[in-house]
C-alpha cells in the first residue's frame, strides 16, 4: 500500500530537514548541470547512438470522453455475446466450483467425506473460458428484500421445495423464490428458534459478534442473526441438498462451499463468539471427537456451542427421527463426554436446544489432564495454520493465563467497540510489524481510501447498490471496518502466501473472513460478489501463477454488472487492464487519492452483462 506504511501496512512521512547550500555548492551543482545537458544534446544528435533513458512513470489520462458506468440496467435476458479474446464456457458451466467438482471429487473416498473436501484442477486442467450467466439471469434483490426473496432464474434449481417442503426452507412463487426463514429444527421460523436461543446466551449486549453455522442449509439462522447485529460464516458441502449455499449467497447472506472431513476449517483459532449446529448430520463423538475438537479450536475463550436436532430431546422425537432410544442416549452421552473432555460447561439443555461454553482459560484443563488422559494438548502445531492443514485429536491450547479469572489471549470490547479497539493479538505484540499506532493508522487511511472509492464511483454511497463483497488481501480489515456501517458484508482473505497472518486480527475486530490461495479457485459458486476490492494481489502474486487465472476466477464470482477495485503499482494495473479489456469488463485507472504523483494507481473495472443463450 503505497505512501501510507513502514510496517507492511502503513508507511509513516518523515520530514527531511535541509541544510542551506554555500556558494561553492551552488556552482559546482550549476557546472554539473551544464556538463550533463551538453552531454545529453550530444548523444541525442543524429549522428550518435543513446542507451534507453529511465522510464518515467507513465501519465494516467484520468478524465475521458467516456467514464465507466456503475448502475445496473438488464431487466429481461440478452443473449446476444460481443467477441472476446476469450469465449464464454459451455452453458453446462453455469455452476462450475473448480475445486468442488463433482467428477474430480468422486476420484476420493467417500470415508469421512473426504471427496467432498477441497481438489483443485492441475494447471493444465484450468479452463480459459468465461463461465455464463444462466439464461435469463437478474440483478438479485436488494438487501434486506432479498433476504426472503431470489429469482428463479439467477438459481434454477426446484430440488429443494419438494425435498424440504414440510419444513418451509424454500417455495417458488412465479418467477422467484420465497425463502420462509423455516429450517428442519425451526418449524416456527428462524427468528422465533433464535429467540429461543436468546432466552438461554445473551445475543443483544455486543459480546457475541461472530458465528459459526455448520451445515447451514439456505442460511436463514445466520441471516436472521444480522438484525441482531451478529455476522455468521455459514457453510455446507456442494450438494448435499442443490445448491444450498448458491441460495445463501442469492439471498445475501455470507456463506462458503466446506465440510468437516480431514482437513482444518479455513478459519484462525479463537475466532468465533458463538458455534451452531442445527441437524447438521456431523458425527461429533466420531473419530476420537475430532471435529468437536476442531469446533474448540476456532471458539474463543468463553465461546459457546449450540446443538439441535439429534440426538437433544431424543426422548420426544426418536419415533419421528426412526432411531432406537438406545442408540440415540448412547449418541448424546458420547457428545457429553467428549465436550467434557475439553473442559466445556454445558450451559443448559431446554426443550430441542443444548448449549456448551468453552473456558476462559485452560488453567483448570491443563491440571486435570492427569484425571482426564485424553485429548492431550497439542504442542507443536500453530494453531492459525489452516489451509491443508489435517485435523488433530489433541487441544489447541490457549494463550497462557495469569489467573483463573483472565481471559486468555485477551478480553474482547463488546460489538461495535470491537470495530475500532486495537485487537488482543496486536496489544500481546504477536502480530509482526504492527502496533497500536499503526493499527490506528491503518483504520484512518482506510476510511480515507474508502471514500475516495465513493467519489470515484458513486454507486457504492447507493444503498443497495452492493450486497455481498469481497477484499481478496484484506490485511488489518481496514476496507471492511470503513464500510461497517454500510448495508454490506465484507469477505476478508488473507492470502497463504501473505507475509504476516492477520486474520486472527480481522476476526478480533468483529469481521469475518478466511484463507485463500489466489492460484486456486475460491470455494464459491459463480456470480457470488457484487464487489471485488484487490489491493497489491498481483503484485502479492507475480511470478507465482498467471494474472490471467487470478483475473478468470475473479470473472467466475463476479455477478454481472459487478465492479472491481484494483490498488496496484502503475505498471503492473497496465497489464492487469490489457487482460481485464479481454474479459468484456471496461475499465479505466484513476489517480491515487494522494494525486497524480503516486506511482500507485487505481483501476476501476465493470463486469458487463450478457447470458448463456435461451434453450
Amino acid at each position: 500500500m503505497a505512501g501510507a506504511m513502514t510496517t507492511p501496512y502503513t508507511k509513516l512521512s518523515h520530514h527531511q530537514h535541509m541544510k542551506r547550500p554555500n556558494l561553492y555548492q551552488i556552482t559546482t551543482l550549476s557546472v554539473l548541470c551544464s556538463l550533463f545537458y551538453l552531454l545529453g544534446v550530444w548523444q541525442h544528435s543524429p549522428n550518435t547512438t543513446s542507451p534507453t533513458p529511465p522510464k518515467p512513470c507513465p501519465t494516467i489520462q484520468t478524465t475521458q470522453s467516456t467514464t465507466l458506468d456503475f448502475k445496473t440496467h438488464h431487466t429481461h435476458n440478452v443473449t446476444d455475446q460481443p467477441n472476446s479474446s476469450y469465449p464464454a464456457c459451455d452453458v453446462g458451466f453455469s455452476e462450475y466450483t473448480p475445486c468442488e467438482d463433482t467428477k474430480r471429487s468422486l476420484k476420493f473416498p467417500r470415508e469421512k467425506l473426504l471427496y467432498r473436501e477441497r481438489h483443485c484442477p492441475e494447471k493444465e486442467e484450468l479452463m480459459r473460458c468465461l463461465v455464463p450467466s444462466p439464461s435469463g439471469y437478474r440483478n438479485p434483490f436488494e438487501w434486506p428484500t432479498s433476504r426472503d426473496l431470489a429469482w428463479f432464474a439467477n438459481v434454477p434449481h426446484k430440488e429443494l421445495t419438494v425435498e424440504k417442503a414440510v419444513q418451509n426452507w424454500i417455495r417458488v412463487e412465479g418467477d422467484r423464490f420465497r425463502f420462509p426463514g423455516g429450517g428442519t429444527m425451526f418449524p416456527r421460523g428462524a427468528d422465533a428458534y433464535i429467540d429461543g436461543i436468546e432466552e438461554l446466551v445473551p445475543l443483544r449486549d455486543g459480546s457475541i459478534r461472530t458465528a459459526i453455522d455448520t451445515g447451514c442449509g439456505v442460511a436463514s439462522w445466520g441471516g436472521y442473526l444480522l438484525s441482531r447485529n451478529i455476522i455468521t460464516m455459514s457453510f455446507a458441502p456442494k450438494d448435499s441438498h442443490e445448491a444450498q449455499v448458491q441460495f445463501a449467497l442469492e439471498r445475501g447472506v455470507p456463506a462458503m462451499i466446506g465440510v468437516m472431513a480431514s482437513n482444518r476449517l479455513p478459519y484462525p483459532s479463537r475466532a468465533f463468539d458463538m458455534a451452531h449446529c442445527s441437524r447438521c448430520l456431523i458425527p461429533w463423538a466420531q473419530y476420537d471427537g475430532q471435529f468437536l475438537i476442531e469446533v474448540d479450536r476456532v471458539l474463543r475463550p468463553g465461546g459457546y456451542w449450540i446443538l439441535s436436532g439429534p440426538p437433544i430431546n431424543w426422548k420426544t422425537h426418536y419415533k419421528g427421527w426412526e432411531r432406537t432410544k438406545e442408540d440415540l442416549n448412547a449418541e448424546q452421552t458420547s457428545i457429553e463426554n467428549v465436550a467434557r473432555s475439553l473442559c466445556w460447561k454445558k450451559i443448559k439443555e431446554k426443550g430441542d436446544l443444548a448449549i456448551w461454553q468453552k473456558p476462559t482459560n485452560h488453567i483448570h484443563c491443563k491440571a486435570n489432564r492427569r484425571v482426564i488422559k485424553t485429548p492431550q494438548f497439542c504442542s507443536s502445531r500453530d494453531p492459525d495454520s489452516a489451509w491443508y492443514t489435517k485435523m488433530e485429536t489433541c487441544i489447541t491450547p490457549l494463550p497462557e493465563a495469569s489467573n483463573i479469572r483472565e481471559v486468555a489471549g485477551g478480553e474482547l470490547k463488546r460489538w461495535p467497540e470491537r470495530l475500532t479497539a486495537v485487537p488482543p493479538r496486536i496489544l500481546s505484540g504477536s502480530i509482526k510489524g504492527v502496533s497500536p499506532d499503526t493499527f490506528k493508522q491503518d483504520t484512518e487511511l482506510w476510511k480515507r481510501r474508502v471514500g475516495h472509492y465513493k467519489r470515484a464511483n458513486n454507486q457504492l454511497s447507493k444503498k443497495g447498490r452492493y450486497r455481498n463483497l469481497l477484499d481478496m488481501n484484506a490485511r488489518l480489515g481496514g476496507f471492511a471496518a470503513a464500510l461497517a456501517d454500510d448495508p454490506v458484508w465484507v469477505m476478508n482473505v488473507v492470502p497463504t502466501i501473505a507475509p504476516v497472518n492477520t486474520l486472527g486480527v480481522v476476526y478480533e475486530r468483529g469481521l469475518i473472513g478466511t484463507y485463500q490461495d489466489w492460484c486456486e479457485a475460491m470455494s464459491t459458486y459463480p456470480r457470488t460478489y457484487d464487489l471485488i476490492h484487490a489491493d497489491s494481489v498481483f503484485t502479492l502474486y507475480n511470478d507465482r501463477c498467471e494474472m490471467e487465472d487470478i483475473l478468470l476466477e475473479m470473472d467466475r464470482i463476479l455477478r454481472p454488472e459487478g465492479t472491481v477495485i484494483f490498488r496496484d503499482d502503475v505498471d503492473m494495473l497496465v497489464k492487469v487492464k490489457a487482460v481485464a479489456d479481454r474479459m468484456r469488463w471496461e475499465s479505466m485507472i484513476v489517480d491515487h487519492e494522494d494525486g497524480p504523483m503516486e506511482r500507485e494507481k487505481i483501476l476501476l473495472a465493470v463486469k458487463t452483462y450478457w447470458t448463456a443463450p435461451a434453450q
